[in-house]
């Protein structure tokens, strides 16, 4: 076995593991089980979908795997790396959101990815990303410090700076621009991981390391949050506001997001991909929320980047 193929299979077994870790721990939570969907692409690979509906704590909820392959990277992979065009490529990743009924739970995403693109005449290059990121409708100054400690000290062993740059990252990416205003209230984004820097005695260790790191630290981050409220009351002008707030959710997903662009450009299983929808949304012309109202805050308090930490 080559070194590209260790690599791939180390990454595979590791990914794998992980989404059945999670939806383990996240069907506990809910106390109904995921379905299970397994599916083949046509033009190679394919992957496991793990998915609930009406669930008792999640209104929707998908942990995916995927594992796809083909002949040429699709543009939103070469975009800002326009050297990798027309290279085989494989493409590896865990990819979950979860839209949980209680407008009080926020929703959240969490992605960990592995690509490697490759020609006979050439070495292969390879590369990680992924993150997570809270989308709360009702904040709670508690919670996002809780959320943003935990992704703090999953990145702690890798490097004083790697938090505060990819919370950063984070706060970019997650932004929906023809709206000037944030998705939610960020977490931590990396991308085109392939270096420990200097000092590293292995770049691709220390990367896969600090991937898995995110990973396990996923459901320790989140889970407790939405254990805290689960059980607050609610009416319909807090679903209201949830199904209003979900309508900007869909709208970066599908404008802004380069996960779901890369999906759809790479003949992706569309099921699979748009998962992530939540499935009540509602829009409302130039709507304004209340002065002083609880959903103002989300505004004015939660949705502008800040050091929560």
């Amino acid at each position: 076995m080559n070194k590209a193929a260790a690599a791939l299979f180390a990454v595979r077994a590791y990914f794998t593991d992980l989404q059945e870790r999670i939806v383990s721990q996240l069907e506990a939570a809910d106390g109904l089980p995921f379905r299970r969907d397994e599916w083949q692409r046509a033009e190679g690979g394919g992957g496991i979908s793990r998915l609930i509906e009406e669930g008792r704590l999640f209104e929707r909820g998908g942990v995916n795997f995927s594992h796809v392959m083909g002949s040429a990277l699709p543009a939103s992979a070469t975009a800002h790396r326009p050297e990798l065009a027309g290279r085989r490529w494989q493409a590896l990743g865990v990819s979950l959101v979860l839209h949980p009924r209680n407008p009080y739970c926020p929703t959240v995403h969490m992605n960990v990815r592995f690509f490697i693109a490759e020609k006979d005449d050439g070495e292969p290059v390879w590369w990680f990303g992924g993150g997570m990121d809270l989308t709360p409708y009702y904040g709670f100054t508690e919670d996002a410090t809780f959320f943003h400690q935990s992704c703090r000290d999953a990145l702690a062993p890798f490097g004083a700076g790697r938090h505060a740059e990819y919370k950063a990252w984070c706060d970019r990416y997650f932004f929906l621009k023809h709206r000037n205003e944030a998705r939610g209230i960020g977490g931590i984004f990396f991308d085109d991981l392939n270096s420990g820097g200097e000092g590293t005695a292995d770049d691709f260790e220390y990367c896969f390391a600090l991937v898995r790191s995110v990973g396990d630290s996923f459901t320790a981050a989140y889970l407790p949050l939405v254990e805290r409220r689960r059980t607050l009351a609610y009416g319909e002008r807090e679903r209201d506001f949830q199904a209003y707030r979900r309508g900007r959710y869909v709208e970066f997903n599908l404008v802004w997001d380069r996960g779901t662009l890369f999906g759809l450009q790479s003949g992706g299983r569309t099921e699979s991909i748009l998962m992530s929808l939540p499935p009540i949304v509602k829009w409302r012309y130039d709507w304004h929320p209340a002065p002083g109202s609880a959903e103002e805050k989300l505004y004015t308090d939660f949705l502008p980047p800040r050091d929560w930490i």
